[in-house]
């Protein structure tokens, strides 16, 4: 996020959601390498799972609103298409070094349209749906029914940025532009509730620093935890269970 200062409770949120995702990937982890029986495919985890994707996205939309309203008043439309495109790409390079890598580890069931990889392509298309302020919030909502409609679709793969794909594709993380570009919307929607002119239009109840801090600092590292932490889950419990993992 972008400014003069950063809003500690939005750092906290996605500390939270880190979190809840390095839960679900360990227990992920010890399912996939029958370390331990555990059902993340359905029931209570998948939902959990779903929640955890869902947090991460609502805090990006939320983010992208307070960093377009403290851009420098004047600015032209150029400027913040080029600043949100590039800053978009570079979040989606990362999406397909995440690809390369979970191809060469896994070959059947890498990453091709991963969470990293949406998040860039919002990142991008954000400067077009600044305009609807807190429209977002229906047009992310349509977003999401569109998702739910494209998925009883079978399509080429060449599609499947769009939630459209063959009936044999499977991947390990896969998160469409519909429905998910729609959770990425309704934040922005909020953050126009919620910051509007990017400041903070709520008061927060007192909450111990001891809490804060660890939680914000895993927030204000988000993008490095997530690159990292699945090679560090898979070899700890490598180490610690004996299991092969290559």
């Amino acid at each position: 996020m972008d400014g003069i200062s950063r809003y500690w409770e939005i750092d906290l949120a996605r500390g939270i959601a880190i979190l809840m995702m390095v839960l679900f990937h360990t227990l992920f982890d010890l399912s996939f390498f029958g370390i331990f029986s555990v059902e993340v495919s359905g029931g209570f985890w998948r939902y959990f799972a779903f929640a955890t994707a869902s947090l991460f996205l609502l805090l990006v939309g939320i983010s992208l609103t307070i960093s377009r309203a403290r851009m420098p008043a004047g600015v032209s439309a150029y400027q913040i298409t080029l600043k949100f495109v590039q800053r978009g790409a570079g979040i989606f390079l990362l999406g397909l070094l995440v690809t390369l890598c979970t191809w060469l580890y896994l070959k059947e069931g890498f990453i091709v349209f991963g969470i990293l990889h949406l998040i860039g392509i919002s990142v991008m298309l954000s400067p077009f749906f600044f305009r609807f302020k807190k429209g977002n919030l229906v047009v992310g909502f349509f977003c999401i029914l569109a998702g739910f409609i494209l998925a009883s679709m079978d399509g080429p793969i060449w599609l499947l940025p769009l939630g459209i794909h063959p009936v044999t594709f499977w991947s390990v993380d896969y998160e469409p532009i519909f429905p998910w570009f729609g959770c990425v919307l309704i934040g922005m929607g909020l953050g126009e509730y919620l910051y509007p002119d990017g400041l903070r239009r709520f008061t927060l109840l007192p909450i111990p620093a001891i809490i804060i801090r660890p939680l914000a600092f895993l927030g204000q590292h988000s993008l490095v935890i997530y690159l990292v932490h699945q090679p560090l889950i898979i070899l700890l419990l490598a180490a610690l269970t004996g299991t092969r993992v290559l």
